[in-house]
């Protein structure tokens, strides 16, 4: 019977795997990397409705936070809309918020809920014992529970101590930067967020809620891999002169840009490839340390959810950390992985050369017509998970 878990990562994927876990009977503890939490950090991120179900199963309400997300409108780089999809009935419609404000509110509900958190306390190794694990800290103090669960990212600490031959994150050729600019009339509020692929680079905008300005941000196609460090250390400046290239014939993008300032800047989008080992002994992988799908999916901190929820019902229900992280991989690994595969569709579409955006713009009317809401998002965001439904082996 497991009663105790080390959580490694204070981002999204520790708080709500250790807020489950206390709603299944385990005493869980979070060993944050970072002296301090993570305020005022990261750009938006969305909550679809599969990921609000998930965290709702353990008591977690964002409902708060953030602005709803009723209709996404495709559009090409002229500003004609192609598709327009609105939410699907009887679902919630998608939140879209501030990172650092997901992270505060998921922390505080934590704490509130008896998890204790412990910052400055950067897991570099394990002791694995027959009954228990120990976490090794890089300051030289030291940590024991009856298992060690990796919520610590992309760049996984937890994944290789499991796997030294783990795969790391790949860019997926584009680079993702974010800002304010001017109004665009007609955008329908700040609840309809518009996606136009450009002529040469994608494009997303909304209206901000809180003033009258624009939201906005744009996937360049770049074949390198950029840090958020090296992309940072680019002058704000060098990076208008290049989006206003890239965007020098798209309407409203060229509009928006000519009046943009406090750039967000991320650097290479990054996706986590197949990742063959999920859990060894006593360890086992929640989030993206298991499954990054890329910031084109819409489905990272959703699919971090639903994990953390499964593996915390998994370990409530199943006899021993072996079987119940077994099941859990079951219950989990093909959703992401055929998530993550249309996420690499979309990347390599925003990708395209000139013949094959051309290409695809003759197209998008036909496909169109044939694409549903619920075509295009029913199974992917009308999934439910059970909580009080008991899991077998």
């Amino acid at each position: 019977m497991i009663k105790t878990a080390l959580v490694a990562g204070g981002g999204i994927a520790g708080p709500v795997t250790a807020v489950a876990l206390r709603k299944a009977g385990v005493e869980a503890t979070v060993f944050e990397a970072y002296d301090l939490p993570a305020d005022g950090v990261g750009g938006v991120v969305m909550v679809a409705p599969n990921g609000l179900d998930a965290l709702s199963a353990v008591g977690v309400d964002v409902g708060a936070l953030g602005h709803p997300t009723t209709t996404m409108v495709m559009e090409d780089g002229r500003g004609k809309r192609v598709m327009e999809f609105p939410g699907l009935p009887d679902l919630p419609p998608s939140r879209t918020m501030w990172r650092s404000d997901l992270y505060r509110a998921l922390n505080e509900h934590a704490v509130a809920n008896g998890v204790k958190v412990e910052y400055g306390k950067r897991v570099v190794a394990v002791e694995e014992g027959p009954d228990s694990i120990t976490a090794v800290f890089a300051d030289g103090s030291k940590a024991t529970g009856d298992i060690l669960i990796g919520a610590d990212g992309i760049r996984s600490t937890v994944r290789t101590l499991i796997d030294p031959s783990a795969p790391g994150p790949e860019a997926v050729g584009l680079l993702g930067i974010g800002g304010y600019g001017p109004p665009v009339p007609g955008t329908g509020g700040p609840e309809v967020m518009h996606f136009a692929q450009g002529k040469r680079a994608f494009f997303g905008y909304w209206a901000d809620p809180e003033a009258d300005r624009t939201l906005w941000f744009s996937n360049l196609p770049d074949r390198g891999a950029m840090s958020i460090a090296e992309a940072r250390a680019v002058p704000q400046d060098e990076w208008l002169r290049l989006l206003r290239a890239a965007h020098a014939d798209d309407v409203p993008a060229r509009d928006v840009l000519d009046g943009a300032g406090d750039l967000q800047v991320i650097g290479s989008l990054e996706i986590l490839p197949t990742v063959p080992r999920w859990h060894r002994g006593r360890m086992v992988l929640v989030g993206d340390s298991a499954h990054a799908p890329s910031p084109s999916s819409g489905q990272g901190v959703s699919l971090t959810a639903e994990s953390a929820v499964q593996v915390a019902r998994c370990l409530r229900d199943l006899p021993d950390h072996a079987s119940a992280f077994a099941a859990y991989e079951r219950l989990r690994r093909p959703r992401v992985e055929k998530i993550a595969a249309a996420a690499r569709r979309v990347n390599r579409n925003k990708a395209a050369g000139p013949v094959a955006r051309a290409v695809t713009a003759l197209v998008a009317p036909v496909v169109a017509k044939l694409l549903t809401p619920q075509r295009m998002f029913g199974e992917t965001h009308s999934h439910h998970i059970e909580w009080d439904e008991p899991v077998t082996g």
